[in-house]
């Protein structure tokens, strides 16, 4: 089903919220981990829990309804949006993970999961199950995490397991207390998100630990759990791009509107800044509407077990490399009409841009899509 018209995301997020998100954003750049206040905001509202099954007392939403959340969360902040949105990403395996230990896991109303999908350790066979080490990188939200989750090489007497003549990968679940986290993360924009390495030294964990993650392994079988992995990771990463890049183009339209009362600024000039901004967002808007229909279309194929599922995934993977593309393209194209406030690393609309210029690195959506 096609949408009519693409909202702005500010109707999925209440003003105070959006208020106390901005308002602690640069107090949590210099902590380098997102402001309790924000915090309280989202743990409030349930964001860490909009992808864990309802079963363990999760929210279990529609892979629309999330990422119309995500993307405003991102809107409010691009720190704040990355986390939840890749914690979400983790807090989706719930649907996978053992029965027998995903009570306890999700039970603390603050549960929150972090981690890497890199397969950067090593899982021994052991008699009672696994012995783990490694090192981890970029693991989002992990000081706020409650249990950790990581991808590793499944080895036995030191050799890799071997499944059709590729090494054996399986994601695992950690105990926060197991976990050794190095402080790492040094770079211009997502400050705030945390995303330090993680080390894990010889620990030895349950067989049950270790999940797949395949459709026909989920425990749940509600369509969340049943979308295919790959375009689930891209959806998620283009709306948190494309969140900042909103926010980034509204806070151009109040800089244009100061710049237009200037008298050194041409009428030609003036309306030079309203024709590029609003040709922008219109463009924008197009794009954004391409994406989510896209998606819903998608998401009613795996609703209705529709065997044409395959078809529905190229677009969605498609719209959503267009849509990352689109925004850093649109923001560098206003960019430099801002003016030199823009350039100041204090000001909002210079967070919004380093912030872009970080989250739009992910390797998920920076080349051309695999399968266009």
């Amino acid at each position: 089903m096609k949408t009519e018209n693409i909202s702005h995301p500010s109707i999925y997020i209440s003003e105070q919220d959006v208020y106390t998100i901005r308002n602690s954003a640069a107090d949590a750049e210099k902590t380098g981990m997102l402001h309790p206040l924000q915090l309280e905001v989202i743990y409030k509202n349930k964001w860490f829990r909009l992808m864990v099954p309802q079963v363990y007392g999760g929210q279990q939403v529609s892979l629309t309804n999330l990422l119309h959340i995500q993307e405003a969360v991102s809107w409010a902040d691009g720190s704040a949006g990355w986390v939840v949105t890749l914690c979400n990403g983790a807090g989706w395996f719930g649907g996978f993970t053992s029965p027998e230990i995903s009570p306890e896991i999700f039970k603390d109303e603050h549960v929150c999961l972090a981690g890497s999908g890199a397969p950067a350790g090593t899982a021994e066979i052991t008699a009672h199950g696994y012995r783990i080490n490694g090192t981890w990188k970029y693991a989002s939200g992990i000081h706020h995490a409650t249990y950790i989750t990581a991808n590793c090489i499944i080895t036995k007497n030191g050799d890799p397991v071997l499944i059709d003549n590729a090494p054996l990968i399986r994601p695992f679940i950690f105990d926060r207390k197991d976990v050794e986290i190095i402080r790492a993360w040094e770079y211009m924009g997502m400050m705030a998100t945390g995303s330090d390495t993680f080390e894990i030294k010889d620990v030895e964990v349950a067989a049950n630990r270790q999940f797949k993650i395949d459709p026909a392994a989920a425990f749940i079988k509600d369509p969340i759990y049943l979308y295919p992995f790959l375009q689930l990771a891209e959806t998620t990463i283009a709306v948190a791009i494309s969140g900042i890049a909103l926010h980034f183009m509204d806070l151009c339209r109040e800089i244009f509107a100061e710049r237009t009362k200037l008298s050194r600024i041409s009428d030609q000039q003036k309306a030079l800044l309203t024709e590029k901004l609003d040709n922008a967002e219109t463009e924008f808007s197009s794009q954004r509407k391409n994406f989510y229909d896209a998606v819903e279309l998608s998401c009613d194929a795996v609703r209705n077990n529709d065997n044409t599922l395959s078809e529905h995934l190229i677009p969605v993977s498609q719209a959503s490399h267009a849509l990352a593309k689109l925004s850093r393209e649109l923001v560098d194209q206003l960019y430099p009409l801002c003016g030199l406030g823009a350039a100041h690393t204090g000001s909002e609309i210079n967070r919004a841009w380093r912030d872009l210029h970080t989250a739009s690195q992910h390797s998920l959506l920076v080349f051309a899509s695999s399968v266009a």
